[in-house]
């Protein structure tokens, strides 16, 4: 365990001694609590401590990729968060197959576990220099409203997102960080090394191609 794991571990434990076993905490008492949980958090560091909060509550695996399994999931739900990972799998993936959307899905979260892009999912996909067409996802800077005409489609994809962040569903993308569809070949495809072909997108991750790619 690392020094800044322990110190974050020791405050909780720490913090946890005072709260009394009956009645509620005395002021000074919650005071100290939350000065050492406070401490704690700090001590973790900010990528660390969102990996702890992020740690999966479900098997991976644990997804079918179908239509029928979605529909099947309890109505999805979250913060900023889950709201627009859920919206860029609706603009980017709608149409796609169910793994095809969970493929999208992890794509976007391998940037945001990759020191090369923002650190949140609405940070990736709302990343781009703020003018028309410069951006990582083009339905964040095309000028054209961002409006949610099919619900039906977007109730399922937004589970597709929940499952994602809950850490349910297995890789696929062998580590993707970017994709494109098969009716396009852009220029950064030629070097990037392709990791999986699903449905209409084809998957790649960083890297010069190699004789051995």
């Amino acid at each position: 365990m690392r020094l800044f794991e322990a110190t974050f571990l020791a405050g909780l434990m720490a913090a946890t001694t005072l709260i009394p076993t009956s009645g509620l905490a005395s002021s000074e008492s919650a005071k100290e609590l939350a000065k050492i949980e406070a401490q704690g958090l700090k001590s973790a560091g900010g990528k660390r401590l969102q990996d702890i909060i992020a740690q999966p509550v479900h098997a991976p695996g644990s997804v079918e990729y179908s239509k029928t399994w979605l529909d099947q999931q309890p109505k999805a739900s979250g913060s900023s968060e889950w709201r627009c990972l859920a919206e860029a799998l609706y603009f980017e993936a709608r149409g796609e197959t169910v793994k095809g959307q969970f493929a999208v899905a992890e794509v976007i979260l391998n940037r945001v576990k990759s020191a090369r892009y923002p650190g949140s999912l609405c940070g990736v996909i709302n990343q781009g220099t703020g003018k028309k067409y410069q951006c990582q996802f083009t339905y964040t800077c095309d000028g054209n409203s961002e409006k949610i005409n099919e619900p039906m489609a977007f109730a399922r994809v937004a589970k597709v997102a929940r499952a994602t962040i809950d850490g349910k569903a297995p890789v696929l993308t062998g580590g993707a960080t970017h994709y494109h569809t098969t009716a396009v070949s852009p220029r950064w495809s030629k070097v990037f090394t392709r990791t999986a072909q699903i449905g209409q997108h084809l998957f790649y991750r960083s890297g010069v191609k190699t004789a051995s790619n």
